[in-house]
Order: structure tokens, then C-alpha cells, then sequence
């Protein structure tokens, strides 16, 4: 394939969004083979003579932000040659061994939700310094279908972008929000997550507006996750608690991608089994607790659900998420094509309102459409898609990338280098202002809930438990 052919392709509105940007000499971020971050020497005799940034700014596009704070999405991204396919790519990340790649510790905060379900919410660095500016920025992450924190697609950022700026790293801070009973989170309600329900991330967010008042929120979803939160900025629009947000391999039309994993026998027999399989494990080590709630809609679908055997996404979605995918209502649906229809995120992309960057794999074998149309329509949004990178792959480098370990992921390169962009935008856009631009918040039978809405609240029930990245029990990468 020419080298043309393997440039990213970007696609903006018309007359992208306007923005002011902090005007300044930044390092390029360019994640090298030791996981450090390599400055431009150029850059860094610039700032030996001012090492002052400038405190005016620029008028800045989004089309020119991403242009010039994004050098990586100008560049050709070029797959490993012996992943030539996004099928290769996509099954490389479920068979590689990423357990020492990119280590992350966290420590954890469980958070109990009006409705009696559990979040938990997963920070690193465990243990930040006394004297940690109030003002760097957090990065929440949102996983994949039954991933979590310990998912080597979310350490693959968090390890750079949250390492100490003296060890070459960024000095941000992250949160990994691990949906209702995964990654070892307790399922204390008959309340399972969804790729459509968003009151979950709502809560994180309300939380973490309280606990970061003073430092720019930085979203990033991945699959699943991508579409949450695709949905949740697209439902806020400027009340959006994030001030810019990114997705990776986001799912977009999910009742196209039903139809393309059932519909070809690989896709099938391989994706749709594995994802179903997953789902299905995750289910059966929370199915006690669920039978604690004899009179829930969940309950009643145990047994059917107990007998399916290595079952396609659909047959678990029909029996499970879309019953107990999220509150009552807009669930149950009456079919998992009903909710399909429903939770597809593609439809929320003329709500947004912060800086928002979409990047897909066109080999995605997992991913069936990209909403092309309703992103140009949008000021707001960046979409970008590659030639190859399969379903959160996008692997580069020769076999082994670090001592025999897993080659890098190009990816991690845009992604960091757009945070990096968004933080210097000087716009009051999304939290991190000092002023909370989401809904105004009260303390209701002991929860700190949003006012008008009803499942958006949280207590804290425990915190400081450390968590480290480690071994997965379910497939990884999915």
C-alpha cells in the first residue's frame, strides 16, 4: 500500500468550532521505545531561553488545533507486517501476553448509587504527591464490553500520560471507571451497564467534579465505552462536565454491527461468540447476588440464561442487557434489537459540544458503519479514521516491540497528544473552570445526588483499596 494510502484521513465540518489556545512552546509527545517521551531538541533550547509560557492566546479552529498540536495524525500510520488485517490486529490483542506491559497501580473508591448499585472508580497515581497541582488534568477512562482498569488498551495511556513529568512522563492524573461488576467490582443492585446508559458516568463525573474542582476532566472511551461516552456528551451538550473528549473504536451504529457479527460466519463463530462468552462469565460470577433479588425481571431470566453454552452476543443481550442494560425506564426492551436501536451513539453526535476526536480502524472487523455524515455536520467533532488498526489494535513496530515484549500502539500517540491540546484551550468550556457547568447538585438521604435526576447521586462506601493491572479472567481486549 503507497504511503498516501496510510495517512490518517480527518474529517471536519465546514466552519469547525473557534477556540482560544493557549499560546506556547510545547514538546512533541513521542512515546519511544522505552516508554519515555522524547522533546524535540529544538523545542527544549527554546525553552532554556523563556521558560515562561505565554499567557495570551490564539484564535485557533478545531481543524487547526488538530493540524498543529497533532503531529502523529499527519503523519502515515504504518501496521505491523506481520498484522497486516484488522482480523490479525484484533486477534493479537486477545492472544499477547500484555501483563507486564505499561504497569499501572491504582487505588480504588466504590461509590453506592441511589439505586443501590456499585461504581467503582480506579486512580492513579495511587499515592500523589502532598504538594499535586490542583489544576492537572484528570483523564477519565470508560472501557470496553467487560474490560476494566486492568485492560492493556486503557494502561497504554494512563502509564505515559500519568507518569511524573521528571520520569517523562505528562504528570497527568487518571480514573478508570469500571462499570457495575466488572474488574472485581461488587453487583449490589439487579442493575447490570449498557452501552447505552450514561446515568453511571454522570455520577463518576459528579463526583469527580467535587474531588478536581480546579483541573480540566479529559474523557476518553474505548469500544463499549467510546459509545457511553459519545452518548453522554451528545445528551449534555454545553453542560458536559468534560471538557474535551476522545474515543477509540467507538461502536457507533450497534444495530449495523448486530447485523454484521451475525450475519458472516467468522464474525459469528469468532468475535460474536467471544464477546457473548465474556458477557456470560461476567454474569455467572454475580448470578448469587442476582438471585438475591427473587422479584427482579433479571431474576426471572436466570435460568435461561445459566443454560446458554458459548453463546453469541445477541443470545446474551437478548436474555440479559436488554432487561437489566440500565433503569426502568427506557428498560427492559421488548428485544435486543429494540435496544440496539436505542443505544446506538451515532444518533448523539449533533449534541456535542466540547472538543471531541473520533478515530476508527476501516478493517475493523467489529465496528460495521462510521457516521461520516452526521460527523461533518458537527463543528465540534474530528472524525479520523485509518486503513488498518483492526478493533483497538493499531500495533506498529517491528515483532517485538520492548525486550520480546508486545509492539507499540500508534494510537497512544494521537490520543496524547490531543489531551495535551485540549488542556491548552482557554475557552470555559466543560468542568475545570472553578464554576460547575453541569446541573446544580443537593444531599438527599445521605447521597449527593443531581437535582432532577434521580439515579445521578453517590456516597462513598470505601476508598483506598490498591488495585494493580494484572492477569484478566475474561478475554482481554474485548
Amino acid at each position: 500500500m503507497t504511503t498516501s494510502k496510510l495517512l490518517p484521513r480527518l474529517q471536519f465540518a465546514k466552519n469547525p468550532a473557534q477556540f482560544t489556545v493557549r499560546r506556547r512552546v510545547s514538546p512533541q509527545i513521542i512515546p519511544t521505545s522505552d516508554d519515555s517521551i522524547k522533546v524535540n531538541k529544538e523545542v527544549k533550547q527554546a525553552e532554556h531561553v523563556n521558560n515562561e509560557e505565554e499567557s495570551e492566546g490564539e484564535y485557533m479552529s478545531l481543524k487547526a488545533l488538530v493540524e498543529n498540536r497533532c503531529p502523529s495524525l499527519r503523519t502515515p500510520y504504518v501496521p505491523c507486517w506481520w498484522m497486516p488485517t484488522g482480523h490479525a490486529q484484533t486477534a493479537y490483542i486477545v492472544m499477547a501476553d500484555f501483563n507486564d506491559v505499561d504497569p499501572v497501580i491504582y487505588k480504588r473508591t466504590l461509590l453506592r448509587l441511589p439505586d443501590g448499585g456499585t461504581i467503582g472508580l480506579d486512580f492513579t497515581p495511587p499515592n500523589p504527591p502532598p504538594d499535586q497541582d490542583p489544576t492537572a488534568p484528570v483523564i477519565v477512562v470508560l472501557h470496553g464490553l467487560s474490560g476494566g482498569s486492568h485492560e492493556s488498551y486503557v494502561r497504554s495511556i494512563l502509564h505515559t500520560a500519568c507518569s511524573p513529568k521528571e520520569k517523562g512522563g505528562m504528570g497527568y492524573r487518571g480514573v478508570v471507571v469500571n462499570f457495575r461488576g466488572c474488574a472485581g467490582v461488587p453487583l449490589t443492585s439487579p442493575q447490570f451497564y449498557s452501552a447505552g446508559y450514561t446515568d453511571d458516568i454522570r455520577t463518576a463525573l459528579l463526583y469527580l467534579s467535587t474531588k478536581y474542582p480546579k483541573a480540566p476532566l479529559l474523557g476518553i472511551g474505548f469500544s463499549l465505552g467510546a459509545g457511553v461516552l459519545t452518548r453522554y456528551l451528545g445528551e449534555e451538550g454545553e453542560r458536559s462536565r468534560l471538557k474535551a473528549g476522545v474515543v477509540l473504536a467507538c461502536p457507533w451504529n450497534i444495530v449495523a454491527n448486530s447485523k454484521q457479527l451475525e450475519g458472516r460466519w467468522l464474525n459469528r463463530e469468532i468475535y460474536s461468540r467471544a464477546m457473548g462468552s465474556n458477557v456470560l462469565a461476567l454474569f455467572k460470577s454475580h448470578v448469587d447476588t442476582i438471585k438475591s433479588f427473587p422479584d427482579s425481571l433479571i431474576a426471572k431470566e436466570v435460568p435461561a440464561i445459566m443454560q446458554l453454552k458459548n453463546p453469541q452476543l445477541k443470545e446474551i443481550d437478548e436474555h440479559m442487557v436488554r432487561v437489566a442494560g440500565g433503569s426502568i425506564p427506557p428498560f427492559p426492551f421488548d428485544t435486543a434489537d429494540d435496544y440496539y436501536e436505542w443505544a446506538g451513539s451515532h444518533h448523539k453526535l449533533p449534541g456535542i459540544r466540547v472538543p471531541f476526536l473520533a478515530i476508527n480502524s476501516i478493517d475493523d472487523p467489529i465496528v460495521a458503519e462510521i457516521p461520516f455524515e452526521e460527523a461533518e455536520k458537527n463543528p465540534w467533532v474530528c472524525l479520523v479514521t485509518t486503513a488498518h488498526g483492526g478493533h483497538l489494535g493499531w500495533f506498529e513496530g517491528a515483532l517485538s516491540g520492548r525486550d520480546g515484549k508486545p509492539p507499540h500502539r500508534w494510537v497512544k500517540k494521537p490520543v496524547l497528544e490531543w489531551f495535551a491540546a485540549a488542556v491548552d484551550i482557554m475557552d470555559k468550556v466543560g468542568a475545570g473552570s472553578g464554576v460547575d457547568v453541569g446541573n446544580p447538585r443537593e444531599t438527599k438521604n445521605g447521597f449527593v445526588v443531581e437535582v432532577g435526576h434521580p439515579f445521578v447521586g453517590y456516597k462513598v462506601i470505601s476508598t483506598g483499596m490498591e488495585v494493580k493491572s494484572g492477569k484478566a479472567k475474561l478475554l482481554k481486549g474485548l
